[in-house]
């Protein structure tokens, strides 16, 4: 377990070549460039305003990556489920300056499908709206005149409807009500449903006043003014439709012949993206009219070679010096092969703090095997190791992340492996309900420990991997101690808290309740007292040193008192093991009662195996998930509350270099 140390840097080189020695930086990916706040009374040295240029960069990659979801919906890539683990696309500097050369006219074609789109939206849109035209008309669809008409010399004429169902008697003796002094009305239904009447109706001109004025009593309301008759403008309305559907096709063709364009345009989202990061790192360098500084933090394992690469191809001098201790120093954690896959894991905590130790490696030992007790199928394990490492050895170019975490679940995997052999779990009891379902045979499984006939001895075991687990975490708190040279805090916070805790144990086991309880024998009743004798020391060295920063003594006794009361954390969190119990069981139970659904199924020969198969792949995939799912997490939790609790505080800064931070491309070296 390592946690990188850390150079500062300063790198002066000249003005001319500083978008050559960014764009280095960019690639190597191992400098952390430090701002400082701007001294507007410095006449050396200034800054440059970039804001404008990084903002334009920012929108060019935004319309680029919107071209690009424009073109995935007219021209869906065609892709295995495997290419979310293929990672970012490989190239040269060589082809990286090529592909740079064509960036206008690759924003052209992003500009085009923008343009594009646009007008497919608008396309769209119209659809809706001329079906809704159309539907607005079906009413009128018999009217052999305009909607617009409105009589002859001699009549008036009113074309609309009523919000209801009516008969030409109700509305003629409705307007009988309201205009009594008018006899000349001509009444034609053009259409009727429940809650809509739709009439044209007829008056001499001399009463069209009175008509008008009881119709608008009567809530008759007027459709939209059309000069074309309902059925000519109908075929209207279906030609414009027809047209905009043929005009939303042909956009999408015109839209998918850029298909072949994508690669290009992903190059040159990512070339943008780039270029906003460099705009925004250079608006933080201090410049004159000839030189500019860069300041930052760099591993140490890679400051030797930045140096000679940097003053070998520039003209650039390069100091680098070990940072001051006030400094808040980034954090870049390094590990082995089996501990680094856990890296993400300590990251989602915390990085460690000032002085602290890298947790990783301690936590990759217990975290497999805390995993694979709560999965504990052998099965499982093998499925979810076997998968990975395909996965891992097929897909070269896969993200370090990616990469990293597929190898954590691989090591899980074996994990669960060894804890299935020792509980005798391969699917569950699947062995045994074939050769019974199929065979008529009894296969017993071999096992070390039953936990469905077990659960005390599995529960006892569970405590004691949880007593190791929050033992170790008090070990690495009095190592980190001792190596500070905080002696008083090395014995105060973690040996007498192991005296006693270990001496309750070893005393509670010379007692039938605690023995009886969990189905153990006795120890011997001088080991007993030798542990009796542990927790007296343990708790009196307590009382007298957990209040040490008090100088008053009975505030300091007081302070120690409480302290010992702190005993019943450690029972609550020795208790929190006992989830490795539950978890185990519930991979276990739920796997029979698949096995056992399947198996009443299978009484017919050839149906039967067929609906025995569905039911177990069914059931087993949905149990490895959710109980993969629930030992990530609670392995998680473990290792956050229990194990961090004894040891660990965090509060670092990771490490986060000058980047290329792209989404399509990341760079390999020229052969």
């Amino acid at each position: 377990m390592s946690v990188l140390p850390m150079k500062r840097i300063i790198i002066c080189a000249r003005r001319q070549d500083r978008k050559a020695v960014l764009e280095l930086l960019q690639r190597r990916e191992t400098l952390e460039v430090i701002s400082h706040d701007v001294d507007d009374t410095d006449e050396v040295f200034s800054r440059m305003d970039v804001s404008q240029s990084a903002q334009l960069f920012t929108k060019n990659a935004a319309q680029a990556e919107k071209a690009l979801e424009i073109l995935a919906s007219a021209a869906p890539e065609k892709g295995s489920i495997l290419s979310a683990f293929a990672g970012r696309k490989p190239i040269t500097l060589t082809e990286y300056e090529e592909n740079t050369k064509k960036r206008d006219t690759t924003m052209k074609i992003v500009t085009e499908i923008l343009r594009l789109d646009k007008e497919l939206t608008e396309a769209k849109a119209d659809v809706p709206r001329i079906t809704t035209q159309i539907e607005a008309l079906t009413p009128w669809s018999s009217l052999e005149q305009p909607l617009s008409f409105t009589g002859t010399k001699k009549t008036a004429a009113f074309i609309g409807s009523f919000p209801e169902k009516l008969t030409e008697a109700e509305i003629a003796e409705n307007l009988a009500k309201t205009a009594p002094d008018v006899d000349a009305i001509d009444i034609s239904i053009i259409y009727s449903e429940d809650n809509l009447t739709s009439v044209l109706i007829s008056c001499l001109k001399s009463d069209k006043n009175a008509i008008d004025d009881a119709l608008r009593r009567m809530n008759f309301q007027r459709p939209p003014v059309s000069d074309m008759v309902p059925v000519e403008q109908v075929e209207a309305y279906e030609k414009e439709r027809a047209a905009a559907i043929e005009k939303i096709d042909k956009t999408r063709e015109r839209i998918a012949s850029y298909a072949e364009k994508r690669d290009d345009i992903r190059f040159i989202s990512d070339y943008f993206r780039m270029r906003a990061a460099k705009y925004e790192v250079l608006g933080t360098l201090e410049q004159t009219k000839h030189v500019f500084v860069v300041e930052g933090y760099i591993p140490e394992q890679n400051a030797d070679a930045l140096e000679t690469e940097l003053e070998g191809r520039f003209d650039a001098a390069v100091d680098i010096f070990d940072p001051d201790p006030s400094e808040d120093v980034p954090v870049l954690l390094k590990n082995g092969p089996l501990a680094a896959p856990m890296e993400g894991v300590i990251e989602s905590y915390s990085m460690p703090g000032d002085g602290e130790l890298d947790p990783t490696t301690p936590v990759a030992c217990f975290y497999y095997i805390l995993f694979g007790m709560m999965l504990s199928d052998f099965a499982y394990g093998l499925l979810m190791s076997l998968s990975t490492f395909v996965l891992i050895k097929k897909m070269k170019n896969m993200e370090r992340s990616m990469r990293k975490t597929l190898t954590m679940f691989f090591y899980c995997g074996l994990g669960t492996m060894l804890s299935g052999v020792l509980f005798g779990s391969y699917f569950g009891d699947a062995p045994t309900v074939i050769a019974k379902t199929f065979f008529n045979v009894d296969l017993p499984i071999p096992k070390v420990i039953d936990p469905l006939n077990e659960p005390m001895k599995m529960l006892v075991v569970c405590f004691a991997i949880g007593l190791i687990h929050l033992f170790a975490g008090l070990c690495i708190n009095l190592y980190t101690a001792v190596k500070q040279k905080r002696f008083v805090d090395a014995v105060s916070d973690s040996v007498l808290w192991m005296l006693l805790v270990a001496g309750l144990i070893l005393f509670g086991l010379t007692t039938d309740m605690v023995t009886g309880m969990f189905g153990l024998s006795k120890i011997s009743s001088a080991a007993g007292n030798a542990g009796a004798v542990m927790a007296v020391i343990g708790a009196v060295g307590i009382i007298l040193m957990d209040g040490r920063e008090s100088k008053n003594w009975f505030k300091r006794v007081l302070k120690g008192l409480y302290g010992v009361y702190g005993v019943t954390g450690y029972l609550s969190d020795l208790l929190s093991y006992s989830r490795l119990l539950a978890l185990g069981l519930a991979t276990s139970v739920i796997s029979s009662v698949f096995n056992q659904m399947g198996s009443m199924v299978a009484g017919t020969p050839v149906i039967g195996v067929i609906f025995f198969i569905l039911i177990f792949l069914v059931g087993h995939v949905l149990n490895l998930g959710i109980n993969a799912l629930g030992a990530y997490v609670h392995a998680n939790r473990l290792q956050y509350v229990e194990f961090f609790g004894k040891f660990y505080n965090g509060g670092g800064r990771k490490f986060a270099p000058f980047a290329l931070n792209t989404q399509h491309i990341k760079f390999k070296e020229d052969n």
